[in-house]
């Protein structure tokens, strides 16, 4: 039973890597050179968008110069050249994925550009342990809290939502993963964790990814 009608998915940025925090000095840096005031609300909004959906929101409300699309590709430089020094990996990531994906199929489903996606994975050594991943840049700009992106890296993975685990860290993923019909496991990060009603929404907490085992998932996916 274990392993085939079932799967574990995991949420990339601020899950396994430590990039949300690079995500907005990136984003900060583009508004300062602009001479562009930062809005509270921006870094916790921009949180989970597709890449058409923030990229929109650093021109529309931030209120960046040129299109979007100009937005969008100078953030990504500026993240492609931000991983090129070295990628802040979240303590226990690579061996998580080794521990589960032992056992379990498992798919990657990201608000990150394809491009960051295979650059972190690859920098991680782990891209073999995935069956899938899936980019919201990739569907069309669904972002989370949207379920787009869980339910189809499910429908490739061949699982019923209600059959696999999401691992997530930020407000919107942990959102999308709900809203998804997954069981949900939530390693809240130190920036900006998500308010206690929306960790509410999640079926276990954890404090660190140490403490995800083969037994916590498989008593999640055993119990429905």
């Amino acid at each position: 039973m274990a392993g085939m009608t079932q799967a574990v998915v995991f949420d990339m940025d601020g899950t396994l890597t430590d990039t949300e925090a690079i995500w907005d000095v990136v984003r900060r840096g583009l508004a300062e050179a602009d001479g562009l005031p930062w809005p509270d609300e921006a870094t916790p909004a921009m949180m989970g968008m597709s890449t058409q959906q923030w990229s929109a929101y650093l021109s529309e409300v931030v209120g960046l110069p040129g299109s979007a699309k100009d937005a969008a590709r100078r953030t990504i430089d500026g993240m492609v050249d931000a991983y090129r020094g070295g990628i802040e990996v979240l303590p226990g990531a690579p061996e998580v994925v080794y521990r589960l994906g032992a056992r379990w199929r498992l798919g990657l489903a990201s608000s990150s550009p394809r491009v960051l996606i295979d650059t972190a994975l690859a920098t991680l050594g782990i891209t073999d342990q995935f069956a899938t991943t899936l980019s919201t840049e990739e569907l069309g700009g669904a972002g989370k809290p949207a379920p787009d992106v869980y339910l189809e890296v499910c429908r490739r993975l061949g699982v019923a939502p209600a059959d696999a685990v999401a691992i997530e860290d930020a407000p919107n993923g942990i959102k999308a993963a709900h809203a998804a019909g997954m069981r949900l496991i939530a390693v809240p990060p130190h920036f900006h964790p998500p308010a206690a009603d929306v960790l509410a929404l999640a079926d276990v907490v954890v404090d660190s990814l140490d403490e995800i085992t083969t037994e916590l998932v498989a008593e999640l996916l055993g119990g429905h």
